[in-house]
């Protein structure tokens, strides 16, 4: 009786010594394929700030809080499983899928530009007609992130392909969840930041009383700057999506002219070649998501049968 307990007890410790070293194996791969998506991590962050830039300070964390959870259940509900059954049965839909995102990425950017040019604020429109242009920015907000997760998704799915389908599903939870509370903790800190400076401001210390304004001041050009990068991070991701996936589909000449150029990059400056490389991969990729994002804004808006010349009623 005691050895067969004493078995149990071993079997029980067994177990739980493996059991540790699996949960230890899928935060360690979670680890590494969370980093593979970092850039696109980076974008998601800077992009989600120009959907509550303008709004009442009390309207912010709200916001923030509304896209985070559209963000998640994106990631959980919609692109988990779908990715994990179009890998397992269906492997070749995943480039033609992720080109269609990129496209909307692209659309989305240039969208914005062509506003920007004809003086058009959707932030200030959103700000002075409430609730109902906020559940629109809110949703605009979640579509976006739905192509930004997607592409984190997929970059993280694609370094842990060689994992079991339990496991895989178990790490892309893991990164799912870790980058939602990542990016958005970000950017609730990055909104909120004038707020804590003018509670900093209210301190006896001079210099906390000086720190705290200075962060004031600098908020609203901090949030111009970021708006305006989360537009390039959309034409960047967007573009890139479509060079990198049109050679998944069977279109090579894009990717492999703009892998040869920055190789020849690489090569040719030493120290630097990498970073000059980089940055030449993401201008080329910025060029194709602006051109091909300027189409189909023409398309939608310019066109007589864009949805700008449709007749009035």
């Amino acid at each position: 009786m005691s050895a067969g307990l004493f078995g149990l007890f071993d079997d029980i410790a067994t177990l739980a010594r493996m059991a540790a070293a699996s949960v230890d194996d899928v935060g360690a791969a979670a680890g590494r394929a969370s980093a593979k998506a970092a850039g696109v991590v980076v974008d998601d962050t800077a992009v989600t700030p120009q959907y509550v830039r303008g709004m009442a300070a009390k309207r912010e964390l709200p916001m923030v809080r509304k896209i985070a959870t559209g963000s998640l259940r994106n990631k959980i509900v919609f692109i988990l499983p779908a990715a994990l059954l179009l890998s397992q049965f269906l492997p070749w839909l995943l480039a033609p899928i992720l080109m269609l995102g990129g496209t909307y990425l692209c659309y989305e950017g240039a969208e914005k530009v062509w506003e920007r040019l004809r003086g058009h604020d959707e932030h200030e429109l959103a700000a002075e007609t409430g609730p109902e242009a906020e559940d629109g920015m809110v949703a605009s907000a979640i579509r976006t992130d739905f192509i930004l997760s997607a592409e984190i998704m997929v970059i993280a799915l694609n370094e842990v392909a060689d994992e079991a389908l339990l496991p895989r599903a178990l790490i892309l939870l893991v990164v799912a969840v870790a980058i939602t509370v990542l990016v958005y903790g970000v950017v609730g800190l990055i909104v909120k930041m004038d707020d804590i400076g003018l509670h900093l401001a209210e301190r006896r210390s001079p210099f906390v009383q000086r720190f705290g304004l200075g962060l004031v001041r600098a908020m609203p050009r901090l949030l111009a700057v970021i708006s305006t990068v989360g537009v390039a991070a959309m034409l960047w991701v967007g573009g890139h999506i479509l060079l990198v996936n049109s050679a998944e589909v069977g279109w090579h000449w894009p990717y492999d002219t703009v892998h040869h150029w920055e190789e020849a990059v690489h090569d040719a400056v030493s120290g630097l070649g990498s970073v000059l490389g980089w940055l030449l991969n993401t201008v080329v990729s910025a060029v194709i998501g602006i051109v091909w994002g300027a189409v189909v804004v023409a398309v939608l808006h310019v066109l007589p049968f864009g949805k700008d010349r449709a007749p009035a009623h």
